[in-house]
């Protein structure tokens, strides 16, 4: 019920009456009249006014399963929240779920995580209350060689919600690093759990810098955060709504295809990259090139400098070579992208 009352005062840009909150949600006035007071202890403003009812001013920055849930306008993406004070880490915490039975499109959030996960094993700083740390679980049909690309998909989603929440304009440095000015600002996890034919489920990890003030002296050529960008505070749960709104958009159009044909346009839209002389970090050797966008299956499409594919010299879309990100690293030749 709390979530019903804080989505009906959220919706409303007046007072709502005390007897509408009753007929709404077919409760009594003192039932009403509890919730109220547990919001205004957690922290929210909310005006009470004779014959009027009540209108929600402000409030925390809180990503409570109330505040998420309140907020989210999608079908099943983030149905149900789960919240959490503190966890290991959300792709652990929804991994365990999922081999417990959680439904696809379980979303998982913590306040704070002990040991928050990146790509290849690295750690992931997760200061509590300043970041989004949070994980979704799928149970996909399709093959498990097409996971991989959901991690675009998510790289997709997660720009527009930043957008949408802050009117910062986010970009995406290949494959799925959300970069703000130059710097990253949020970094995605994907991992999976099959048997050779199907999936039995997938984690999609999610951590955004969101409220950070500052950042180690080593990251700070290369990590941001929203607040810094926009120089205000962000309301995390905005965020977070924003991007699973998205995402369950992104990845309904995914499921048509089970590949990145119908996405492609619109990723190589908000690709950094894309036009940019970028360092391919290959086992077999370095190699440089332009990157021209991705190919169906989200790999990078690079024309190599040299112009010379499989000891071959070539030129137009024959050049092109794919990059898979499960076997290399792109950075940018003059900087961070």
């Amino acid at each position: 019920m709390k979530t019903e009352i804080l989505r009906l005062l959220r919706e409303r840009e007046d007072y709502v009456s005390g007897q509408e909150l009753c007929g709404r949600l077919s409760v009594s006035r003192t039932a009403v009249w509890k919730i109220i007071r547990q919001l205004k202890e957690e922290g929210y403003l909310i005006e009470a006014v004779q014959n009027r009812g009540y209108y929600l001013s402000g409030g925390p920055d809180l990503v409570t399963r109330e505040e998420i849930s309140s907020r989210l306008n999608t079908k099943w993406a983030g149905h149900p929240t789960v919240f959490l004070n503190m966890t290991d880490s959300t792709n652990n915490e929804a991994k365990r779920l999922a081999e417990a039975g959680a439904a696809h499109g379980t979303l998982v959030v913590a306040e704070f995580q002990e040991a928050g996960k990146g790509r290849r094993g690295r750690s992931w700083s997760s200061q509590a209350g300043t970041g989004i740390w949070m994980t979704i679980v799928l149970k996909p049909e399709f093959s498990p060689s097409q996971a991989s690309m959901l991690t675009l998909v998510a790289a997709m989603a997660v720009a527009d919600g930043i957008r949408k929440a802050t009117g910062l304009k986010a970009g995406i440095k290949w494959p799925n690093d959300i970069v703000l000015a130059g710097k990253k600002v949020c970094g995605i996890l994907t991992e999976m759990s099959s048997e050779p034919d199907y999936i039995n489920h997938v984690v999609v990890g999610i951590g955004i810098n969101a409220n950070l003030t500052e950042f180690p002296e080593e990251l700070r050529e290369k990590a941001t955060s929203l607040l810094l960008e926009g120089e205000q505070p962000v309301r995390r749960a905005a965020v977070i709504a924003a991007v699973w709104e998205a995402f369950e958009l992104y990845y309904d159009q995914f499921l048509k295809t089970a590949d990145l044909s119908l996405l492609k346009p619109a990723y190589e839209s908000r690709l950094l990259n894309r036009d940019q002389k970028v360092c391919v970090l290959d086992p077999v050797g370095n190699w440089e090139g332009i990157a021209r966008g991705i190919d169906e299956n989200g790999r990078l499409l690079v024309e190599p400098e040299d112009g010379m594919v499989q000891g071959e010299r070539l030129s137009g879309e024959a050049c092109l070579r794919a990059v898979d990100s499960g076997e290399v690293s792109v950075r940018g030749v003059y900087g961070y992208v």
